[in-house]
């Protein structure tokens, strides 16, 4: 090589270096990533503790990247649910608001806040979340039945008829809304003798203290009336 063609080359080479450095910073291995990554394979091997531990270690590094995609949004929702799969429900409530802060629009948060309401017995408020949920997105069939789950176990049995059969438009051959619509049909029948039964018995109840309070309440006592003196006969 000529040494006349040497600063060139070194020139062309310099800024081959340049091109190259910013493409392997932006491939470069994202902490963030790798642990939601290694969350979610935890996950589908059942193992909820460790996909929670995970979650964490990711929420701790730069969520810069995963802030970007969808990935932060279901890295709350997926956490919130191996909690509540764990018990933890404080824990996945405090998780599940943490998100909705971020993402308020986020059908599957919503969804997972109701699961985590609902396991903890607190029926009402997880229909609320569920409502939430299939507001932001009529068409979102998971939602609408386990809206009727909360509101069977609720014993909103009429409500519950509603949310499953509008499952069922979505999803005409959906078994878990189809079990569903019969426990609230069931609930429904069951429910109607009942009332009828309470009815009848408060009547009966209230008619009985009416008869008592009428034969043996103790009459007024009447103050005597002062008696006129005689008028002597003339």
């Amino acid at each position: 090589m000529k040494t006349r063609y040497l600063p060139t080359t070194l020139v062309l080479l310099l800024l081959a270096a340049c091109a190259v450095s910013p493409v392997m910073a932006a491939t470069e291995s994202d902490n963030a990533t790798t642990f939601f990554n290694i969350a979610q394979m935890a996950i589908s091997n059942g193992n909820y503790a460790s996909a929670v531990e995970n979650f964490d270690l990711a929420l701790a590094e730069n969520t810069t990247l995963i802030s970007k995609s969808d990935t932060l949004m279901y890295l709350y929702k997926d956490k919130t649910a191996a909690l509540t799969d764990l018990g933890r429900y404080d824990e996945a409530l405090a998780t599940a608001n943490t998100g909705l802060a971020l993402f308020p629009n986020s059908t599957g948060l919503w969804n997972n806040k109701g699961y985590a309401l609902f396991k903890a017995g607190r029926n009402t408020e997880a229909v609320d979340a569920y409502s939430r949920a299939v507001t932001l997105d009529p068409t979102y069939e998971k939602g609408w039945i386990n809206k009727g789950l909360a509101l069977n176990a609720a014993g909103r049995y009429d409500e519950a008829i509603t949310a499953f059969n509008k499952a069922l438009t979505l999803d005409p051959e959906s078994r878990d809304a189809t079990t569903g619509l019969a426990a609230a049909q069931k609930g429904a029948a069951s429910a109607l003798p009942m009332t009828t039964i309470a009815l009848v018995v408060i009547v009966i109840v209230a008619a009985g203290l009416a008869v008592w309070y009428i034969k043996f309440r103790k009459p007024e006592t009447q103050e005597p009336s002062e008696k006129k003196p005689k008028e002597s006969k003339k």
